[in-house]
């Protein structure tokens, strides 16, 4: 068997290994994330690996060496019905890699890491395991509770883990060489381009809002077109404006993924529309700019519709920037794999996000079937994953 089947062989053991029978669902600190962290704490041993977990969860799989650590690796939690290999891939090539380099001597230590929550899903948290390791873990989501009531703090504590340590998991930058990740796309722009795989290039930056046009009800027989103040058809005629600007800007995505209406009857005419805005793009100035033209739309479809406009910003996270000197050494490898060097943002989050706080980052995309991601029919070829590992296993002989 080959390294990449081998690799594809334990992302669907590991896939199997779930809180329902019928789908794949891993959410933090659960029985079947106990189930994932000590398989794959087994895989990482038969590599050569120390492997440990730290007081929130994280399993670290280490192979000690001279000088700072790169840290190789992803998450291993999923979300609710979720694939195989969005986190796992990356955690699991990495252990392939390690396997691959055998003895061969390295002027650093090199750590494979599962992250034990990257999703947020049972806990509504951003990068739980990665925003421990960097040290900005807040105290107070210990005290947040799942949908059945249960604490984090319990959770972690029935998990084997130790709320009352969450500090010690924290890593001091100076210890630190690099982090690089390796991650299915999750978008079809690598098939789309016939290549397959990708070096990012930064990590999209987001902007959410929530957009309301507020008009009058009235009666849907009695009122005519000319006097009503539909609110729905304002944010209609702005969200298509939305979406038009969006295509008419390389790389920026703009999406409405909620739409309520009230009050939201056959024979009544809107009242109010309420939207969810959610903007990206890689460059922050880019996304702003968007932002305030998005803005100046809604006040014109407002003005000219004779609604009411209410815009309530719900934050932004900043764009993250791979680091260059570890990209140019990605892209360098991918070459010398044979393949044509793709560049790409990332419009999802990742653990690199949070791991740039402490070190510099890169990472690595492979191509997944029809850009599918967060569902079951999530696909990676074979030859894709063994391409990828290849450029892996370049990348840290070459950073040697």
């Amino acid at each position: 068997m080959s390294t990449a089947a081998a690799v594809l062989d334990r992302c669907a053991r590991l896939g199997r290994l779930s809180e329902e029978p019928d789908r794949l669902v891993r959410r933090y600190a659960t029985p079947a994330m106990r189930e994932a962290n000590d398989l794959v704490a087994g895989w990482m041993r038969e590599a050569g690996l120390d492997a440990r977990e730290d007081a929130v969860g994280n399993l670290i799989g280490r192979r000690d060496g001279a000088g700072r650590t790169l840290m190789l690796g992803s998450h291993l939690d999923t979300v609710i019905a979720a694939g195989r290999y969005d986190g796992p891939l990356g955690v699991l090539a990495g252990i392939a890699l390690v396997e691959r380099l055998g003895e061969a001597p390295l002027p650093f230590a090199l750590e494979v890491v599962g992250f034990a929550d990257e999703e947020g899903v049972r806990y509504p948290t951003t990068f739980l395991g990665s925003g421990a390791i960097t040290g900005r873990f807040a105290p107070a989501w210990l005290r947040l509770t799942d949908d059945r009531g249960v604490t984090m703090a319990d959770a972690l504590r029935a998990f084997g883990g130790d709320p009352d340590a969450v500090g010690s998991a924290a890593r001091a930058p100076e210890e630190l060489l690099a982090y690089c990740e390796l991650h299915i796309e999750q978008g079809p722009v690598l098939e789309r381009r016939g290549a397959p795989v990708g070096v990012v290039t930064a990590l999209c930056g987001q902007t959410h809002a929530q957009v309301a046009f507020r008009g009058e009800a009235g009666h849907a027989g009695t009122v005519p077109m000319d006097a009503r103040r539909d609110a729905l058809s304002a944010a209609a005629e702005w969200l298509l404006a939305a979406e038009a600007l969006a295509r008419d800007r390389p790389g920026l995505v703009a999406t409405v993924g909620r739409l309520v209406v009230d009050p939201g009857a056959r024979n009544v005419i809107s009242g109010e529309a309420r939207l969810s805005l959610d903007v990206r793009h890689g460059s922050d100035a880019i996304r702003r700019e968007a932002i305030g033209d998005l803005r100046a739309e809604a006040q014109r479809v407002a003005a000219g519709r004779d609604v009411r406009l209410a815009w309530e910003a719900h934050g932004e996270i900043a764009a993250v920037p791979t680091a260059p000197e570890l990209r140019e050494r990605l892209e360098a490898a991918v070459a010398a794999s044979g393949v044509p060097v793709e560049r790409l943002p990332s419009g999802a989050g990742h653990d690199g996000a949070a791991m740039a706080a402490i070190t510099p980052i890169a990472m690595l995309f492979v191509r997944c079937a029809g850009g599918i991601s967060h569902n079951p029919a999530e696909s990676v070829a074979e030859a894709g994953v063994a391409i990828a590992l290849d450029v892996l296993e370049r990348f840290v002989r070459e950073l040697a």
